[in-house]
């Protein structure tokens, strides 16, 4: 079984143990030398050349991806060539465009904030006076970790990024949400879902910081969550690990934020804390396997992010105290250079009471950051 991955970060360098485990071939087209999933790139090249990408592609089972940018044709390139791709084109469109997102969404009924797609500072300005003044605007492609997402209060606000935007940008009311939630399943082309439970995340500066599982005092979210996203799931066709991220609004309702079609930053905590992590869960699915049990393997499950690093170091560099201190914390290096909001690593503990394990993740975390 060989699977070829596109893109060389940190998400494909963590389906490499679980490829190794189940004794996958694990080969990656990394965008440059030296990537975080340096241990399996075969091929350098670039992910947006239907050749390069064909020519890596020529002799593994399936082709998945580290991320979303894929341009379509490329991705229809493969499909010509008889490569199977999970997830598909038609659900990577999806997650490519967040006003095709939105668009998706709203047609299946999926709870989303009002939204609008604007091509001008006029329109920008009818949507701020239907909507109290206030509003996000995103631009619809590239954005992540914050990137392309301002909150804007007038109409000139967002003047330099429509110089730029020849489809228009995504404009969506403003939620006073009370928190952050996401929701995690994994679905294999013969139909079969697995959902891991509901997690809380919090977020700064736009950048996940920290994950609990499952969410806190959730009361009957989580059913709500899974049948939500199991059903966006189904509708969209997708393969592979998807991540819904969500807005537990004031009055207790759930509007979907935005999605990611591969294993995600708030599934993290799955490689510790649960029976079959959202690597292997992914992989399974790419190979159309019997997905594996996602059940927590712990009553509490914290997942932090080093953001960042020690200055001049790399996470490695302070292992020795880090591990003296907490040799229950479990530790993931990306081995990136630091740098201010990058995501170097994480760190994650399980136990039976959230204060507790909160408090060792933090103390373990703290070690990474200067």
């Amino acid at each position: 079984m060989r699977v070829g991955v596109i893109g060389g970060g940190q998400l494909a360098r963590m389906m490499i143990p679980p490829a190794v485990a189940l004794g996958v071939e694990l080969r990656v087209l990394a965008e440059v030398e030296g990537s975080s999933a340096a241990l399996a790139a075969t091929a350098v090249g670039d992910y947006r050349d239907a050749a390069t990408v064909l020519a890596f592609a020529a002799d593994v089972d399936v082709v998945t991806f580290d991320h979303e940018h894929v341009p379509q044709d490329v991705l229809d390139a493969l499909v010509r060539a008889g490569i199977p791709v999970r997830p598909g084109p038609h659900a990577l469109a999806v997650a490519q465009d967040k006003t095709v997102m939105r668009a998706r969404l709203s047609a299946i009924g999926a709870p989303v904030p009002d939204w609008a797609r604007i091509a001008d500072a006029g329109e920008l300005g009818a949507f701020l006076d239907a909507h109290a003044g206030i509003a996000v605007v995103k631009t619809p492609r590239g954005g992540y970790d914050g990137k392309g997402v301002r909150v804007v209060r007038d109409a000139a606000d967002a003047d330099d990024w429509f110089a730029d935007a020849a489809d228009g940008l995504l404009v969506e009311e403003f939620v006073p949400f009370r928190r952050e939630l996401a929701q995690l399943v994994a679905r294999r082309p013969s139909g079969e879902v697995a959902a891991w439970p509901l997690v809380e995340t919090v977020q700064r500066d736009g950048v996940c910081a920290e994950v609990f599982a499952p969410a806190p005092r959730a009361g009957t979210l989580p059913d709500v969550a899974r049948e939500l996203a199991v059903r966006i799931a189904t509708e969209l066709d997708v393969t592979g690990v998807l991540a819904v991220e969500l807005f537990e609004t004031e009055d207790g309702r759930l509007l979907v934020n935005e999605l990611a079609m591969r294993p995600h930053n708030t599934g993290h905590w799955t490689i510790d804390g649960a029976v079959t992590s959202q690597f292997e869960q992914h992989l399974r699915a790419a190979l159309d396997l019997p997905l594996g049990d996602p059940s927590p393997i712990a009553p509490v499950s914290v997942m932090i992010n080093v953001l960042g690093g020690p200055s001049g170091e790399r996470m490695t560099d302070r292992y020795p105290r880090a591990m003296a201190d907490r040799p229950e914390v479990k530790l993931h290096s990306y081995d990136k250079e630091s740098r201010p909001g990058r995501k170097v690593g994480h760190v994650t503990a399980i136990g039976g009471e959230l204060d507790d394990v909160v408090a060792r993740a933090r103390a373990a975390a703290a070690f990474f950051q200067d």
